[in-house]
């Protein structure tokens, strides 16, 4: 078998796999991504996007297209009630934390929800126009070996049996929780499985007009063993959530007559006219690889951790996965970083990933129900060598930040968005400033700052100045002066590729290409 040559193969075309395809297309990445399905899929499953996901869908240029796939805003609410006819049902939107601070909105790109089957062809649509035939469904990972200097993977093409090999430097397993790429690597999960069990159930019913004064994006049902709805369109296209519990008789996925009979008892409706279209059982799990990298094999989403949907941050943290490694993928492939700078990548991630389990388990045994909170993963603060911490100021905490999002420039943040006017770039918000490389960004054009990133430019390193009052009000600068922290001194922020900050000085003497240096290569 001839060889294909490519510096990085992804494994696994959902979510995640092909939000990191398109962010290394961003960033100038040669590389293959190869799944086993023929297409996208057909169950909606993962639905709620975040805040967070939503920002780096803007950064490529996707939010307005995911937007416009999603329920209205005004449909983003949660249901309880004993059925949909409940004439006592409650109501509740999105949490989002009061503001606390004088910058306002914390966001320019608030969550949605939009399920699965429906992102899914946005992002496979996008990967192709930015990757072309290296994007190829119908193709499953066959074997692979790592030597320690690349990955040589055998890949089938599913139809007609054909076998090729592709070199790799790097293979990506985002192939899912029952992943087969890290199974072949030897890492194992850590944690409980087995949660809960449910059969989710795809079906079509005249429901539009009888949620019409209630209509929400998931509908949780009180009486007890019911289980629960989530809307796809709020008119005819619906699942719905049985649960499998121990004590429950077992069901036929295939009687599609029982199945109609459980949803018009569920709903209240005793003559729903009800289509069952298909059928999936899956397993509440909450667990955590014991690592995110072996030599040449990483690992991002459900392949990395499998989290329970009660919050909606399963899919979300496996796209903040991608948007994290694939800065650092190409940091290294181009050769401006050192292999060390993907050591990051889990000491980042997993942290992350393992708060965002607890939580989502606490909900899941929560008697008293919960709250989705939008803005959580813009809470995520690193701790790595790829972020220089301040040295004269204690170290802020790390992690998620359940109590709420408190925006600032402290490395390891997330940069924070200040509304812009736009100007001659065309950017709305202070996120729009970062990327596709680092970006040191000012409050005022400061001419030495400037020389600083110019002269950092001419290594080789991708690195933009911006400052925020060529685009940005007076109100707009002088926030952002604010947030900086360095108490009045014409501070700079140096922004990864991922909108976090890197670290944060006051002399625009220093030797930044030092700093840079320590970031990507320590």
């Amino acid at each position: 078998m001839a060889a294909s040559q490519t510096s990085v193969l992804v494994v696994g075309g959902g979510p995640v796999g092909l939000t990191l395809s398109a962010l290394l297309s961003r960033y100038g990445v040669d590389h293959m991504l190869v799944e086993t399905r023929r297409t996208t899929s057909s169950h909606p499953k993962a639905r709620g996007i975040s805040a967070r996901s939503m920002e780096i869908f803007r950064r490529i240029g996707l939010e307005e297209q995911v937007r416009g796939a999603g329920l209205p805003a005004e449909q983003v609410y949660f249901y309880r009630g004993r059925d949909l006819v409940d004439p006592e049902f409650v109501r509740t939107g999105l949490a989002r934390q009061p503001d606390n601070d004088d910058s306002g909105e914390h966001t320019p790109s608030p969550g949605l929800i939009c399920s699965q089957d429906v992102l899914e062809p946005v992002l496979l649509r996008h990967a192709v126009e930015l990757a072309g035939p290296r994007v190829r469904f119908g193709t499953r990972l066959v074997s692979f070996t790592d030597d320690g200097q690349g990955v040589l993977a055998v890949v089938e093409d599913t139809a007609i049996g054909s076998r090729r090999q592709v070199r790799a430097d790097w293979l990506v397993g985002c192939d899912g929780a029952t992943s087969t790429l890290r199974n072949e690597a030897g890492i194992a999960m850590e944690g409980p499985t087995g949660l809960g069990r449910y059969l989710s159930i795809r079906y079509e019913a005249p429901l539009g007009q009888v949620v019409a004064d209630r209509a929400s994006a998931s509908y949780f049902l009180t009486t007890p063993g019911r289980g629960g709805f989530m809307a796809v369109d709020n008119d005819r296209h619906w699942i719905y959530q049985y649960p499998l519990t121990p004590d429950a008789p077992e069901l036929d996925p295939s009687d599609h007559g029982h199945l109609a009979g459980l949803i018009r008892t569920a709903t209240g409706i005793p003559d729903l006219d009800v289509t069952v279209r298909d059928t999936m059982t899956w397993r509440m799990d909450a667990q955590l690889a014991n690592a995110y990298r072996r030599s040449r094999v990483l690992l991002a989403g459900d392949a990395a951790h499998t989290i329970p949907p009660t919050g909606g941050h399963g899919m979300n943290t496996g796209i903040g996965d991608a948007d994290n490694l694939a800065w650092k993928l190409a940091a290294v492939t181009t050769g401006y970083a050192g292999d060390a700078l993907l050591d990051s990548y889990e000491a980042e991630r997993r942290p992350i990933a393992r708060q965002v389990i607890g939580i989502s388990t606490a909900n899941a045994q929560s008697r008293a129900g919960y709250r989705i909170d939008d803005e959580l993963l813009l809470t995520a603060t690193y701790q790595s060598t790829a972020v220089i911490p301040d040295p004269d100021s204690a170290p802020k905490q790390t992690g998620l930040s359940p109590d709420g999002y408190r925006p600032g420039c402290h490395p390891g943040q997330r940069a924070p968005h200040v509304r812009l006017t736009g100007g001659d770039v065309g950017a709305t918000s202070t996120l729009d400033l970062v990327g596709p490389g680092f970006t040191l960004l000012t409050a005022t054009d400061n001419p030495a700052w400037r020389r600083r990133a110019e002269t950092v430019q001419q290594t080789g390193i991708p690195l933009v100045f911006q400052a925020v009052s060529t685009v940005g009000s007076r109100e707009a600068t002088g926030l952002w002066e604010r947030l900086v922290g360095t108490g009045g001194a014409p501070g700079a922020v140096l922004v990864r590729p991922d909108g976090h900050v890197a670290w944060r000085g006051t002399d625009p003497e220093v030797d930044l290409q030092a700093v840079l240096q320590r970031i990507l290569t320590s």
